[in-house]
């Protein structure tokens, strides 16, 4: 412990102060998200991360429906990613190698994409900017002290220069192994994440694999899939994911990606011609949002460090935006200013929102994560999927999270619309 986090003792650092309605720790969606919307409800909000950017982040880099919906509601112009591929089709294959075709709405906005994280993570940040937040990159968090009526932080620039950055909330958007957590012995000892993903970038592939997207069940990866995700730019995000808790071990993977490349009908798709564009690169995955804590004091969790990635496919940027829009919810609900400041009642608030709602979701899909757990689950959940148009075109609106993956038991969120509701940038 460093002089600063001792929340007894005299504060004697740094020699500049900063004071904010709303501390954001991490530049990623979302906290980029969040520094967005706190500078709509009129928070002075300061939003700090350790890299500079545009930089690269290992991700599948596809874009959900929902996903969609945030980044249009945040007002994220598509043309400020050079990459951005809207997607009209999705093609799963089951471990039987049968492959079944699953169309998107025509004509009514966008309800898949894909997009390299590197630009799009840039451009959330650009637009944040430009909206008056204020951004700082190049700038650690060293320590954190909370007390009853505020959050003090010690931050330091890539020169060693500290300043002491004073907040009614902190909105820690710092990755899954979050440093808040850690400074705060919130941490999960010997965690190494739920999902462990692989991808590369591959050029001059085939027709294919440069328009449409591709999800493979292979029996030996179930419940986990390999995917091949088009670009704008001609190329594709090739990449797997397996479960740390079925018996798949992590350092393997390195070994198996060559075996995967080869297989024919993946070889197929990506074409004999395609040749990786950089090196390969591996991330683990935070998936069990409502079992760690989302919450403490005036600090609020999200995206990565509380652990919001869909449990059954691994995406997180949307479940990113979607915390990081309702920490800042949650922080104008309680008030950000005295006397109407409530810590109690803006932890209320964003856990009840949650709980309503995500985890719920992602209860659900962790449960139909089991059934793709073998291959005749993975075999007769394809089949059926495909049945009928109806079934196909539903399917693939549910899988990319046109609407809530638990709506038919949570009625609150029932609407006229729900299973007909235009996609984003209609």
């Amino acid at each position: 412990m460093t002089p600063h986090d001792n929340p007894q003792g005299p504060y004697a650092g740094p020699v500049k102060n900063d004071v904010a309605d709303v501390l954001i720790v991490g530049a990623g969606p979302a906290g980029a998200a969040a520094a967005i919307e706190a500078e709509r409800a009129g928070l002075r909000a300061v939003c700090i991360d350790k890299a500079t950017f545009p930089r690269d982040k290992c991700c599948g880099d596809g874009l959900t429906a929902g996903a969609l919906r945030h980044l249009d509601e945040l007002g994220l112009d598509p043309a400020e990613v050079p990459s951005w591929q809207v997607v009209d089709d999705v093609l799963v294959g089951a471990p039987d190698h049968s492959v079944v075709s699953f169309p998107l709405p025509r004509n009514n906005g966008q309800f898949a994409a894909i997009a390299r994280r590197e630009e799009l993570d840039a451009a959330l940040v650009n637009l944040a900017r430009k909206g008056g937040s204020d951004i700082r990159e190049g700038v650690t968090l060293t320590s954190i002290v909370t007390h009853p009526d505020h959050v003090e932080a010690i931050v330091a620039d890539g020169s060693g220069a500290e300043t002491s950055l004073r907040a009614r909330y902190v909105v820690a958007a710092d990755g899954m192994w979050s440093p808040i957590r850690k400074l705060l012995g919130l941490g999960l000892p010997q965690y190494r994440g739920d999902w462990h993903a692989f991808r590369q970038y591959f050029t001059n592939v085939g027709e294919k694999a440069a328009s449409d997207l591709y999800v493979w069940f292979e029996k030996d990866l179930l419940p986990g899939y390999v995917w091949s995700f088009p670009l704008a730019d001609g190329t594709a995000n090739v990449g797997f994911g397996i479960q740390r808790d079925t018996g798949h071990r992590i350092q393997d993977m390195k070994t198996l990606w060559p075996d995967i490349l080869a297989r024919p009908h993946i070889r197929e798709v990506l074409g004999e011609d395609a040749v990786p564009e950089s090196p390969h690169k591996a991330w683990p995955i935070p998936a069990r949002l409502g079992d760690i804590t989302t919450s403490h004091g005036r600090i609020l969790f999200v995206g990565d460090a509380t652990a919001a990635t869909d449990p059954m496919t691994g995406e997180g940027i949307g479940q990113a935006i979607e915390t990081g829009r309702l920490a800042i919810e949650s922080i104008v609900h309680g008030g950000a200013t005295a006397p109407a400041d409530d810590p109690s009642s803006v932890r209320s608030h964003y856990d009840g929102v949650l709980g309503a709602g995500m985890v719920k979701d992602h209860g659900l899909a962790g449960a139909l994560s089991s059934v793709l757990g073998n291959e005749l689950g993975a075999n007769a959940s394809v089949k059926i999927a495909g049945l009928t148009p109806w079934t196909r075109r539903n399917f693939a609106r549910w899988l990319f999270e046109d609407y809530p993956r638990a709506v038919l038991g949570t009625p609150k969120r029932w609407t006229r619309k729900m299973f007909t509701s235009p996609g984003a940038y209609k």
